[in-house]
């Protein structure tokens, strides 16, 4: 059983010439499945023996990511056995793995917002940057929404914007002190890149509305500069302000509202509430929840 495995291996190392980390993953997930399958010879191996290494994984509660690792190894191990001859056909071939779910960003959490945010610079960019992330930030924008913006979206005196959202829908959002001192100081400079007939908020070095393409380029330079360990893009800071809204809030149709998002359900993906902070809301709220005393 584990000479072929050591075939597999050593052709993953020497024709394929992979990491020595992917050579341990593959090798690590084949003699689980080896061990957990009773069949004398590889060339024996059916489809039901695929199904069976699948159930066992589900057993022991593996997630559905690391299933799909088990039994990507399987398929990879079984299409080499195929081109060896020990195989007529890949019986893992027929064999889907459990859906994994839409994967969800990971927000800056806030000592690392206040890091991004905290720049020093003075430059006319640098001013436009800040004020970009911190409204951004500070209103949960989309990137269209950001780089749509334009002068008369800023109302009663800084205090809120007016954004046209997915689908066109309107609405109005109210504008932080911070965001709104960056945002002032921004005006002040904008003059210097752009004449008065340009609606747009931001603007670039071409004298015209900026890019989606360059805020996002612009952010991510502002992370490698403020020495942040992960990657920063519009999105991030979206999702950030939603996280953090609600951890604070704890309400999910305010955030809901907020977000521009046309159904709940898309609001509790987007924040990653998880079942334990649903239970904690509904042992406190629910009248046939709550813990009496004895």
């Amino acid at each position: 059983m584990l000479t072929p495995i050591t075939d597999f291996l050593d052709y993953l190392k020497f024709e394929r010439n992979l990491s020595a980390k992917t050579i341990e993953n593959y090798q690590r997930q084949l003699l689980v499945i080896a061990e957990g399958i009773s069949i004398e010879a590889w060339h024996l191996l059916t489809v039901a023996h695929v199904k069976r290494v699948l159930a066992q994984a589900r057993r022991q509660d593996l997630s559905p990511k690391s299933i799909a690792l088990r039994l990507s190894a399987l398929r990879s191990f079984c299409r080499y056995l195929v081109t060896r001859g020990v195989l007529t056909q890949n019986p893992a071939k027929a064999v889907t793995a459990p859906k994994q779910g839409r994967p969800l960003p990971k927000q800056l959490n806030v000592d690392e917002m206040s890091q991004l945010l905290n720049i020093d610079e003075e430059s006319v960019l640098a001013v436009r940057d800040k004020a970009m992330m911190e409204l951004s930030y500070g209103c949960g924008l989309r990137l269209a929404e950001l780089t749509d913006l334009n002068l008369n979206h800023i109302e009663e005196g800084m205090q809120q914007l007016r954004v046209r959202g997915k689908g066109s829908k309107e609405r109005i959002l109210p504008v932080g002190k911070v965001a709104r001192q960056a945002l002032k100081a921004w005006l002040k400079v904008r003059g210097q890149l752009i004449g008065e007939d340009e609606p747009a908020v931001f603007v670039s070095m071409q004298n015209k509305r900026i890019s989606s393409r360059q805020i996002a380029k612009r952010m991510k330079l502002w992370a490698q500069k403020q020495s942040l360990d992960q990657q920063v893009h519009p999105h991030k800071l979206r999702h950030s302000f939603a996280t953090h809204m609600l951890e604070s809030s704890g309400d999910l149709r305010a955030v809901q509202e907020l977000l521009g998002h046309a159904n709940l359900s898309t609001t509790q993906v987007y924040t990653h509430l998880d079942f334990q902070h649903l239970s904690k809301i509904y042992d406190t709220a629910h009248p046939r929840a709550r813990k009496r005393k004895p």
